[in-house]
């Protein structure tokens, strides 16, 4: 069975065969990527970042606390307290 081609216009433009805009789910005005590989010409659609842009602050709620420095080991034992607290409490 014979491969999908295409040709290039005067103009560079390339028309992908419908039936692998069909397998990657391409709809017009899709961006792709386009990466020179030894073996070819490689074209991938652009991702999309899902993540908005956020600041420091956004994401690190504790970045403006402004109590007393707490230590790793300080952390570690509150938390080893909890974990024997809630399994007392059956929880765990």
């Amino acid at each position: 069975m014979p491969l999908p081609t295409t040709t290039m216009s005067t103009k560079g433009q390339v028309i992908l065969p419908k039936a692998i805009r069909d397998s990657q789910k391409w709809k017009p005005g899709t961006k792709l990527v386009v990466e020179d590989r030894p073996e070819g010409i490689l074209l991938r659609a652009v991702r999309e970042n899902p993540f908005p842009a956020t600041t420091i602050e956004e994401v690190f709620g504790s970045a403006n606390y402004k109590g007393p420095t707490v230590t790793l080991k300080d952390m570690d034992d509150a938390i080893t307290a909890e974990v024997k607290e809630r399994t007392k409490r059956g929880r765990y």
